[in-house]
């Protein structure tokens, strides 16, 4: 899978074989608004005028600001979402970006890479 760097330096995303958009958060990370923003335009050039089920590692995710949850209601390519993390601070990070009413599509958490490829790939899953 090629990855593009998302401006600003703090992540990557790439479209692998499966089809699935995988964004992968550097270590320590941050989240602002501008950081989010900056993803989905990259998702969205990458995607072109499709949409794919979408892979978010935030296992190296220090925080997320509260400007950057509310840029999670906005709409990207992304048809569905997996936020994968691998601790206890990765999933209070998950339930609060997942906390907005509004996100514009079925969005989990996973502590397991390999679950949350599955659901990206069964169609029916919400």
């Amino acid at each position: 899978m090629e990855q593009e760097t998302v401006d600003g330096g703090k992540g990557t995303i790439g479209l692998d074989g499966q089809g699935i958009l995988q964004l992968i958060w550097g270590q320590g990370t941050v989240l602002t608004a501008e950081d989010v923003r900056a993803a989905m335009d990259k998702i969205n050039k990458l995607a072109g005028d499709a949409e794919y089920p979408m892979l978010i590692d935030i296992t190296h995710t220090q925080s997320v600001t509260r400007e950057a949850k509310s840029a999670f209601s906005t709409k990207c390519a992304a048809s569905r979402i997996a936020l994968v993390g691998s601790n206890p601070v990765n999933r209070v990070i998950a339930n609060f970006a997942m906390s907005r009413r509004t996100l514009p599509v079925p969005t989990r958490f996973f502590a397991s890479h390999d679950e949350a490829i599955t659901w990206l790939l069964t169609p029916e899953c919400s």
